[in-house]
């Protein structure tokens, strides 16, 4: 439950304007320009924090009762949350200039430290549920001192004043993502917690399972999504036709590729599930192409939903985000009543496909480029 709070908090803390200042990257020239741009997002960061924790303090019995975990752990969450924003600002840092070294120096080795501090937290202090808490805690105040003074030692932050034109800009770009995350959950999580309710936490596991093995592919987008963004930013910017119309191929042909490759799911699922899962758990085959075809779907929406931040459309994405997920949700009602998990897990791909073609359909509505393109020359060249 704490980190399903630190999540939800991470729309919060900052207000999303780490995608704002990643994006300003390529708009501004001056290095001094851009700093004092990343300078004032951390004064978002500190005002929107500072009112989190009043909130904190005010909602705390409320909250803790509600998620049944110590009060303390809220406040914790704050601090998690608004460090985690530290870090994510130096990795998008890292990112738009292709620093893919030092970018997985920072990330892997504070997921490493992370599981090693919980494990002696709770084995050799015996700290229980804390021990992943008071870990998380730890390692993202250090990780946050660290990106801090990488950052500044970079020059990409800087004492200097507000500047209210670069927070309306940076608050223009980030607020309107606030539903967005909240269409995620409802995409994402929901099902799980339904499932739990409805049809019982022998169902739930299977489910959980499936799921566990179909986030491969999710990892792997979401890996392929972070070293593909500098390169369409800068085809983008360049606004060379040749070069968007060979960007434009391929985007079709990630999508063949990965249709391919989530209709295969059906075949190569079952098999990965016999050889990891016990007897309890084969159920699981029936549903595990469903999910992996959702994820490819998320795959291809990760693909075109970046051709819509660099436009600076977050308030539509934000809008078909919501509709998606109530989407999902309205079928998961319907399909689990009469298809238990098999039906949840159809959901789920139903409602990524409709993500996917709401935002690819918005894509090619406000990027200023056509995306016709014969289907010899997509295959060909």
């Amino acid at each position: 439950m704490f980190q399903i709070l630190v999540s939800g908090l991470s729309s919060l803390t900052g207000l999303n304007t780490v995608g704002a200042a990643n994006r300003r990257y390529y708009d501004v020239n001056s290095k001094n320009e851009l700093a004092a741009y990343n300078t004032n997002c951390f004064y978002i960061l500190i005002l929107s924090c500072t009112i989190l924790l009043l909130l904190s303090l005010l909602l705390s019995d409320l909250l803790s009762s509600l998620l049944t975990i110590p009060k303390n752990w809220i406040y914790l969450s704050v601090a998690v949350s608004g460090a985690t924003f530290i870090i994510q600002f130096r990795l998008g840092q890292w990112q738009i200039r292709e620093r893919a070294f030092w970018f997985g120096v920072l990330q892997i080795s504070q997921g490493v430290v992370v599981s090693v501090l919980t494990i002696i937290f709770l084995i050799y202090m015996c700290q229980g549920a804390s021990s992943r808490v008071n870990s998380l805690f730890i390692v993202s105040i250090v990780y946050a001192l660290i990106s801090l003074y990488s950052l500044h030692k970079s020059k990409l932050i800087i004492f200097t004043g507000i500047n209210f034109s670069n927070i309306r800009d940076a608050l223009y770009f980030g607020v309107p993502l606030i539903p967005h995350v909240l269409g995620i959950f409802c995409l994402s999580a929901l099902d799980r917690v339904l499932i739990n309710g409805v049809l019982g936490v022998s169902e739930a596991g299977i489910y959980m399972l499936a799921a566990q093995l179909s986030l491969g592919m999710t990892v792997f987008f979401d890996a392929l999504n972070k070293a593909l963004v500098p390169w369409l930013f800068n085809v983008l910017s360049l606004n060379d036709v040749n070069k968007i119309n060979s960007l434009i191929r391929f985007t079709y042909l990630f999508f063949i590729v990965v249709a391919f490759l989530g209709g295969l799911s059906f075949w190569v699922g079952p098999f990965v599930v016999e050889l990891v899962a016990g007897k309890a758990y084969l159920k699981a085959k029936d549903i595990i192409g469903w999910l992996c075809l959702g994820q490819a779907f998320n795959g291809m929406y990760l693909m075109v939903t970046n051709y819509l931040f660099y436009a600076k459309c977050t308030g539509k994405l934000s809008i078909v985000t919501i509709s998606s997920g109530g989407a999902n949700i309205v079928l998961l009602l319907i399909l689990m009543k009469f298809s238990g998990i098999t039906g949840v897990a159809i959901a789920f791909s139903i409602s990524m496909f409709i993500r996917f073609l709401a935002t690819w359909w918005l894509a090619t509505k406000v990027c200023g480029f056509s995306w016709r393109m014969p289907i010899r020359r997509i295959i060909w060249g």
